[in-house]
């Protein structure tokens, strides 16, 4: 189902997903059974598996790939472009890198994920910055984001 008031333009959705109040979705893949929440922008050339959930007020930008069962909460932010704004001084999209969320990662609220890849089954502590990739099986917090233990199996 998708709100009265959600945008969604040239979107490919799934069976049973739910789009959010003032969601703005355009240009990605969407999987079946998902929830995507209020106020959450999803761009172009995104990739969302199957039964994940993106809470309210995120920021999903062009170039990332979330993988199945993948819990997002409340006001994360994807980064692409490491050198910004390097499209409005180029004109060019070169310097923007990909960022991939593995298999049944958490990621809390308020954490900012820099162009890394995230873990399977990974956990990202709420308001971390995360800005290297994260282990498979890792709990990571702070800023910059560190290893502070791994999860049991």
């Amino acid at each position: 189902m998708i709100s009265k008031t959600a945008v969604v333009k040239d979107a490919k959705i799934g069976e049973n997903t739910y789009i959010g109040e003032f969601a703005n979705v355009y240009g990605c893949e969407i999987g079946d059974n998902c929830k995507i929440g209020s106020y959450v922008e999803i761009q172009n050339n995104v990739k969302i598996g199957n039964n994940v959930t993106i809470s309210t007020h995120s920021f999903i930008c062009s170039l990332v790939t979330i993988e199945d069962d993948v819990f997002i909460s409340h006001g994360v932010m994807t980064i692409n472009d490491i050198y910004p704004p390097s499209f409005r001084k180029t004109s060019s999209k070169k310097h923007w890198k990909k960022t991939l969320i593995k298999k049944g990662a958490v990621i809390g609220s308020n954490a900012t994920l820099l162009p890394v890849t995230i873990g399977e089954n990974a956990l990202v502590g709420a308001g971390a910055v995360v800005t290297e990739d994260v282990p498979d099986n890792c709990v990571v917090a702070g800023n910059p984001a560190q290893v502070i233990r791994i999860k049991d199996k």
